[in-house]
């Protein structure tokens, strides 16, 4: 398959791209600066569609979008916001606007549409929760639907907390937890859907390869898994102690809004579309995943 990628640098980018080579697809890389090789086009996610970007083209995946770390200001609400949104938009529309049009376009969107839920099990048919992450995730995922509504076969990813050594919120754990002061953040009962790196890759090969998958799609492991029994995982694997709390008053004053609705809520998401396409899963437990992650012995 001849396959466009956007956010190709970023943290699942960087590794969908081999791993879409090793399986014999042609990528075509978006990107935003100026370029002269062969497998990369010039883009501007602000611009106006421009339906050569993907003409001919078999599959696009998009992950492009600001990082959401950092502290919540307003003009950096509106930057995640904006990046998704109009990112999402102009894909789309260039996708619905292409007289050959690809096959499948799969989006990345964010588990955050839940919202805050406690111990609800809740699969792709649930509904939007409350929040800026569950408000993001629905202007996001609502931004597809020109391709949708185009005739193409349309996949919204929600991802869950990616686990991988190398970046995104894995790392930024472990200087504490290899000290022995990780531990619980606040009372450690929230949920917390994750998955690995490599079975992330592995879901976004699957949605490009299995025309049965549509619509949102819950991208994180089958174990419902708290913050609590995450951690503690992750002292074993580390062989450190993970018993220092980190309570909510200090999630809020040195993280704020971002740590409250990234740390805090519980969204107890189960992967029912992958599970009924026959998708399985190479790290379903999260010990096994952090130790294989993390190159651990276990």
């Amino acid at each position: 398959m001849k396959v466009v990628v956007t956010g190709a640098s970023g943290l699942v980018g960087s590794a969908l791209v081999p791993a879409l080579e090793s399986a014999g697809h042609e990528v075509i890389k978006l990107v935003r600066h100026k370029t002269n090789r062969p497998n990369e086009r010039e883009w501007d996610p602000f611009g106006a569609p421009d339906p050569s970007l993907v003409e001919g083209t078999d599959a696009v995946i998009h992950l492009a979008a600001e990082t959401i770390k950092g502290w919540w200001t307003r003009p950096k609400k509106e930057r995640i916001l904006e990046s998704r949104v109009r990112g999402t938009e102009m894909i789309a529309k260039s996708i619905a606007a292409a007289e050959r049009r690809p096959q499948v376009f799969v989006s990345a969107s964010g588990i955050g549409y839940y919202g805050h839920r406690k111990d609800e099990i809740l699969d792709e048919e649930s509904s939007n929760g409350r929040g800026f992450l569950a408000d993001l995730a629905r202007y996001w995922e609502r931004a597809a639907r020109a391709a949708e509504q185009a005739g193409v076969r349309t996949v919204l990813l929600r991802m869950g907390v990616v686990l991988s050594g190398r970046g995104g919120a894995l790392q930024a754990m472990l200087p504490s937890f290899r000290m022995g002061m990780g531990g619980p953040v606040a009372s450690g009962k929230q949920y917390w859907p994750w998955i690995t790196l490599e079975d992330t890759v592995r879901v976004i090969l699957f949605a490009i390869e299995n025309d049965s998958l549509n619509g949102p799609v819950n991208v994180c492991a089958p174990q419902h898994t708290t913050n609590r029994e995450f951690t503690r995982a992750l002292g074993r694997v580390l062989h450190r102690p993970a018993w220092f709390p980190l309570p909510s008053v200090a999630v809020t004053l040195v993280l704020g809004e971002m740590g409250q609705e990234a740390l805090l809520t519980s969204t107890r998401a189960e992967p029912q579309k992958l599970k009924a396409a026959g998708f399985t899963f190479r790290d379903p437990d999260i010990q096994e995943a952090l130790a294989s992650v993390l190159g651990a012995k276990r």
